[in-house]
């Protein structure tokens, strides 16, 4: 999420001095050859600095110790765990609900607002352009291993199956995802990192089971990742850009972007989470675990925002769906009303807001707007 000053915009201001010294005249002609020269050769190392330093940051959060209580979470080892906790407890009502879009982009903001408050960030969360890298995954800078990166696409595992999605007991498998390019643990800046939480409900085979039912308990291992281009094609730019100009009501567009499997569709959602794959990435409860995870729901919160300012009119206060998973059991419809919360962990820094005070980025406790400078 990035709110910036282009070089572009400071060439568009005017000069409003009452006079322009001569090295004032100097200072823009040389502006001007900087923008000549970034225009031809790009950026010097671009965004080196904020990437190491949001590195740093997740790192930091990571290693800091958890505040939630081990009653409620034995498993939970760090700051960063509190937020795998509440996204855990609050699965079934912040996915296929009315809440689902609103609860994430609290969620993205309070994780943004922590890094910086605690851990140094300096810059804005990133968020990861799918259909950029659609064709190739993990030679995305996010996932290319390089030290700028947030690890690898994983240890190749050879000899594996096919994954069923969303499941083959209760669906029948209605869609059959080959193997990725991984499969084990991933190499690169974050190769150190222990995954404490989970599985609940992960896709990847011989992932050492929970030792408590609800996947709160302590269990340490890597990260892994299986990158996937079959699911990385499912959010190319022409399945985003359909998403935002096919769909005029919310509940509409919610259901597509989360996807429609008894008819074999990912939805950009869904794909962006198998993009990811591994351990974390294919677990319902517990995808936070990876810090991919953040990236891919940045562009989730990127793409609503689009389709909300397409027409924002009629789309900046729509809600779609009901407070129950899927409607299941049958409930009422959500309102800009219903309270949107973090946890009692997190709610001294981060209170209860409503559907409503989440529905702007420039609104509510947000200010900020996407900018792919």
């Amino acid at each position: 999420m990035r709110f910036l000053t282009t070089v572009a915009t400071a060439l568009a201001g005017s000069v409003t001095a009452l006079k322009v010294l001569e090295h004032d005249k100097l200072a823009i002609i040389g502006l001007q050859n900087v923008a000549k020269d970034v225009a031809k050769n790009g950026y010097p190392s671009p965004g080196t600095y904020e990437k190491l330093n949001y590195i740093d940051a997740i790192k930091c959060i990571h290693k800091k110790p958890a505040l939630t209580p081990s009653a409620i979470a034995s498993g939970a080892k760090s700051r960063y765990d509190d937020f795998i906790v509440t996204h855990v407890l609050q699965t079934w009502s912040v996915h296929a609900t009315a809440n689902f879009l609103p609860w994430h982009r609290y969620y993205l903001f309070a994780y943004e607002q922590l890094l910086r408050t605690e851990c140094g960030l300096k810059g804005y969360l990133p968020y990861y352009n799918w259909a950029w890298w659609h064709e190739a995954p993990d030679k995305s800078p996010l996932y290319d291993g390089s030290e700028t990166s947030i690890g690898s696409g994983g240890t190749y595992v050879p000899g594996r199956n096919y994954t069923c999605v969303p499941n083959e007991v209760k669906s029948g498998c209605p869609i059959h995802l080959p193997p990725g390019v991984g499969g084990g643990c991933i190499t690169g800046p974050l190769a150190n990192w222990t995954l404490n939480l989970g599985p609940l409900l992960t896709m990847l085979p011989g992932v050492k089971p929970n030792p408590q039912e609800d996947g709160l308990g302590y269990n340490p291992r890597c990260i892994s990742r299986d990158l996937s281009k079959e699911a990385a094609y499912e959010t190319r730019d022409e399945m985003v850009t359909s998403l935002i100009t096919g769909y005029n009501d919310m509940l509409s567009f919610q259901n597509r972007m989360q996807g429609d499997f008894p008819n074999k569709f990912f939805g950009v959602h869904t794909a962006g989470h198998f993009t990811i794959g591994g351990d974390a990435g294919t677990d319902f409860f517990n995808s936070p675990s990876d810090p991919g995870f953040f990236f891919h729901h940045g562009m989730i919160d990127r793409v609503w925002w689009i389709w909300q300012n397409q027409d924002l009119e009629k789309r900046r206060n729509q809600l779609g769906g009901t407070i129950t998973f899927n409607d299941n059991p049958p409930s009422r419809n959500g309102t800009l009303e219903d309270v949107l919360t973090l946890g009692s962990i997190l709610e001294g820094e981060f209170p209860n807001i409503t559907n409503g005070d989440a529905m702007s980025t420039i609104g509510g406790p947000f200010c900020y707007v996407y900018d792919d400078a």
